[in-house]
């Protein structure tokens, strides 16, 4: 994956990265791993997001972890046209949307984003290109 973080300070990061996905829980859940940057290098983000589907409020479960950065996030994710957005709340106690867009069989386009209140418009922080190396 590619990444791009836009600071506050208006600056802009890029790292590499990786991603893992796979079904979990005899196939109730999908667990996904982020790494970044790609390894060997040190990593500065090492997560893992847990979703369960839940039929009852038609949507996902989401809980994401990254200890490297004490860092943690609870979410609720629905299809929304072709995409799939998570809205929730992140160890800050900010409200955070996560959207997954442009998605295929290879690849999709990540874009984080986050607000203080209901009233503020949405700031996008982050965004992860992602692709597939391997099928």
């Amino acid at each position: 994956m590619d990444t791009v973080h836009y600071r506050d300070d208006g600056t802009i990061q890029k790292w590499d990265g990786e991603c893992h996905f796979g079904w979990v829980l005899e196939g109730r859940a999908i667990q996904d791993v982020w790494i970044r940057p790609k390894r060997p290098a040190p990593s500065t983000m090492y997560g893992t997001t847990l979703r369960i589907f839940d039929p009852g409020i038609d949507g996902w479960h989401i809980i994401w972890n990254d200890p490297l950065n004490r860092d943690h996030s609870r979410q609720i994710g629905r299809a929304e046209g072709k995409d799939i957005v998570q809205l929730g709340t992140d160890s800050r106690g900010l409200k955070t949307q996560w959207r997954f867009t442009e998605i295929t069989a290879n690849s999709f386009h990540w874009i984080g984003e986050e607000r203080s209140s209901e009233s503020d418009p949405w700031q996008i922080t982050y965004e992860h290109l992602v692709r597939r190396t391997k099928p």
